[in-house]
């Protein structure tokens, strides 16, 4: 543990309740296996549907979980959300107790989509299944109680990632105008694979760069960082950021993806996006998931500050 003095001493525990594994081929369904340190479900301000809606043509269908705060009128905003888990494990329904606490204290809606995963699927299957779980969602807004002129996209890490590439597809398709994008850690450059210069202190702990690697080659179908790579499966190759929606990035200074988040926050300025930007000192991949620190508690009250002012908002 090379960095470790680097972590801020409240999150090292963390480490100890979700260490760090090296993802194989061979232990993959143990990788999907494994639970987040999350709270207990409360299910007492919240409503859950889970709905099986129509996924891309000629794919299967998808599951959207779809919550609601109870006693709200109707329409809300929504959060369209994406989960995170480096493009091969992750589900839907693993954020069950996060979701229900935000649509309660948020007032908002939450549609979790639950895509298929690399290495199984490859691009475009994931950004395909995520576009379809969009499309349905603005088709039955009304009947969901949403506000289509405030529904945003959000994600962590790969969910970022595939936030991020949704709203560069929902930009260039033209059918859906999106009102915010909510990017944790997002898992943006299939670059940072071959960078000649990787950031030496970045990316030790949770999600280092081997699973990087199998998780961006899982995705791709083939070795990250070569030519022809699609911006809707690496945001960060879109040589074009105009038109994007206003934007809320967040990561640990001590992330793998540090560099790439910092340098899509940077074009996004550049491209006249209005981006806020978190970087908080001492934090590795997934460092806000454990309650009772300063800065997880700093980045996930950001978080939600954002979130309420972009709910608020409309197009």
């Amino acid at each position: 543990m090379e960095t470790l003095h680097l972590v801020d001493p409240e999150l090292r525990p963390l480490l100890d309740v979700w260490p760090t594994l090296t993802v194989t081929a061979d232990n993959l369904a143990d990788m999907r296996a494994r639970q987040l340190p999350l709270p207990e479900i409360d299910t007492s301000g919240s409503t859950l549907e889970r709905l099986n809606v129509p996924g891309p043509a000629g794919a299967p269908e998808i599951e959207l979980h779809v919550y609601a705060p109870i006693g709200a009128a109707a329409p809300l905003p929504c959060i369209y959300h994406i989960h995170g888990g480096g493009y091969i494990g992750g589900a839907a329904k693993s954020m069950e107790p996060v979701h229900r606490l935000m649509v309660a204290d948020l007032g908002c809606i939450i549609v979790s989509v639950d895509y298929r995963l690399a290495p199984e699927t490859v691009f475009p299957g994931a950004i395909e299944d995520c576009y379809a779980g969009l499309a349905w969602t603005f088709a039955n807004a009304a009947r969901l109680g949403i506000d289509t002129g405030r529904i945003g996209v959000m994600g962590e890490s790969a969910g970022g990632g595939l936030a991020a590439a949704l709203a560069l597809l929902a930009r260039d398709r033209g059918e859906y105008r999106l009102a915010f994008q909510h990017l944790i850690y997002p898992m943006l450059d299939d670059r940072t694979c071959v960078s000649s210069d990787p950031h030496p202190v970045a990316g030790e702990f949770i999600w280092h760069a081997h699973n990087n690697r199998f998780g961006w080659a899982s995705l791709l179908g083939e070795e990250p960082g070569g030519e022809g790579v699609s911006p809707y499966a690496a945001a960060a190759r879109a040589e074009d950021l105009t038109g994007l929606p206003p934007t809320f990035i967040s990561t640990g200074g001590l992330d793998l993806f540090l560099e790439e988040d910092i340098d899509y926050a940077r074009r996004l300025m550049r491209a006249g996006v209005a981006t806020e930007l978190h970087v908080y000192p001492g934090g590795f991949h997934g460092f806000d998931i454990l309650p009772g620190t300063r800065i997880g508690g700093a980045a996930r009250r950001d978080s939600r500050a954002a979130l309420a002012h972009f709910l608020k908002s409309t197009n």
